[in-house]
């Protein structure tokens, strides 16, 4: 399987695809077209998560930092347990691709 092929349409919403899931650990391929976390929520999760922008463009907040972080194409981060963060905005004119690894917490 390929990442960047057979992408399955976001226009009306997120996608998210689990690649691998065992105890501890879930992979998640997610696509999204101009998506971006409703006004107010954030994501606080128990588990560490490592993404990785594969195509496109993103913009993530964290709680702890006055400004979005402009993600590109290669770009990772590590969010430990409990920091919570949100998606400002993903290109709205080309699929947004990410690889997440869930793992631990």
């Amino acid at each position: 399987m390929n990442l960047l092929q057979g992408l399955p349409d976001a226009r009306a919403g997120e996608v998210t695809e689990t690649l691998v899931a065992a105890p501890g650990l879930r992979i998640e391929r997610i696509v999204s077209l101009g998506q971006a976390s409703p006004p107010g929520f954030w994501y606080d999760q128990h588990e560490n998560e490592w993404v990785l922008l594969l195509a496109g463009a993103a913009e993530l907040r964290f709680a702890d930092e006055p400004d979005a972080r402009r993600l590109a194409p290669g770009d990772h981060v590590l969010i430990a347990p409990n920091r919570r963060h949100r998606i400002d905005w993903t290109d709205p004119a080309v699929p947004t691709v990410w690889l997440a690894v869930f793992y631990g917490g």
